[in-house]
């Protein structure tokens, strides 16, 4: 009897931890007797037939090299004319029984409607540093990017103090601000500014003065890069690269630091400088905490292909690694909670 052949792919940004799952999956289900094959660059890759073979030799020595070993890309099927009918095509040609997504709310929201919509086998594994999906209380790959951007702010630090300056850094995160809230609390930010709350220039520039007159001399800023600038008089500009968009219908954001420390220069005359942190949030080892939970979700969706549990994704729900649908995954963005925020404003001057 021939092995099931299993896809494995991962879609969208890459993260610290994708060769994680990659490894745990591909050992835990060769050794169940799967034949196991890599999908080149995401949902393209099932639609230009990329694939490599997968086992223990290929996947030796990945643990903890970041990035994907398999490629990346943003492509989506359901966007490109006859994309998803070539795709389900390719996938019965070559008998490719189930398919594991790993990525964001964009790649397993592609999973969630080719399995909803054209009965495919699809399992998801939740990838992503901005720690946006619902149904799991942590994406790999984000601790990696907490780690790294609050390394940044703890350099900060000493060049500020050293020049008197305040110095604005910018932190990933798109529309949610998990990794700036975190990294801006475990880095002692004086001032930080997020998606889901609205804190406006004059209220930074204030905590800023209150602070040099409690004797600071220097500043750190963390600001998200889908946080709106709003004046005291209300009005607010989110700040974008580009008004291009995606094949997801995603804006390119980036640029709201450069615009906030002329701000914050202008209102209070202190030497002001900004800092994006962009793609090095992305890149480099991933943590021992993410290289272990990648590990326990690459198990996990292993565990559930075997049972069959279609369209659900392995999460994270307090120390358990559980399934959930991948509907509820996707189907509502996991803002910032109030409680972070009321802490983190405890510690503004």
């Amino acid at each position: 009897m021939a092995k099931k052949k299993v896809a494995i792919l991962t879609g969208g940004g890459d993260c610290p931890g994708l060769n994680a799952v990659i490894r745990a999956a591909t050992l835990k289900l060769v050794k169940a007797g799967y034949e196991m094959v890599g999908v080149g660059h995401g949902w393209r890759g099932l639609m230009e037939n990329e694939y490599i073979p997968l086992d223990s030799d290929s996947t030796a020595g990945i643990l903890s090299q970041g990035g994907t070993i398999l490629g990346t890309s943003r492509t989506n099927p359901m966007k490109e004319e006859g994309g998803v009918e070539l795709l389900v095509d390719n996938l019965r040609q070559n008998e490719i029984w189930a398919t594991i997504a790993i990525g964001g709310d964009d790649t397993l929201g592609v999973a969630n409607q080719l399995h909803g919509k054209y009965d495919l086998n699809m399992v998801g594994v939740p990838k992503t540093i901005d720690n946006d999906l619902s149904g799991t209380d942590y994406t790999f790959g984000f601790d990696t990017a907490v780690q790294i951007a609050t390394e940044a702010i703890d350099r900060l630090h000493t060049t500020a103090a050293s020049h008197d300056r305040t110095i604005v850094v910018e932190i990933m995160g798109r529309h949610t601000g998990w990794i700036t809230v975190m990294a801006g609390i475990a880095g002692g930010a004086d001032a930080i500014m997020l998606p889901e709350f609205d804190i406006s220039v004059a209220e930074v520039c204030d905590i800023l003065r209150r602070s040099r007159e409690q004797g600071r001399n220097y500043n750190i800023v963390a600001v998200s890069e889908g946080a709106r600038l709003i004046t005291r008089e209300g009005e607010e500009q989110m700040v974008t690269q580009s008004d291009e968009v995606d094949a997801f219908g995603n804006v390119k954001l980036g640029g709201v630091a450069n615009l906030l420390a002329k701000e914050i220069e202008r209102r209070t005359g202190f030497e002001t400088r900004a800092t994006v942190l962009g793609h090095i949030q992305r890149g480099g080892t991933p943590t021992a905490h993410d290289r272990v939970l990648a590990t326990r979700y690459g198990v996990k969706v292993a565990d559930m292909l075997q049972a069959e549990e279609w369209g659900m994704m392995a999460a994270l729900k307090g120390d358990e690694i559980v399934s959930v649908p991948l509907e509820v995954a996707v189907g509502e963005r996991k803002l910032v909670r109030q409680e972070f925020w009321d802490l983190a404003q405890t510690f503004f001057a």
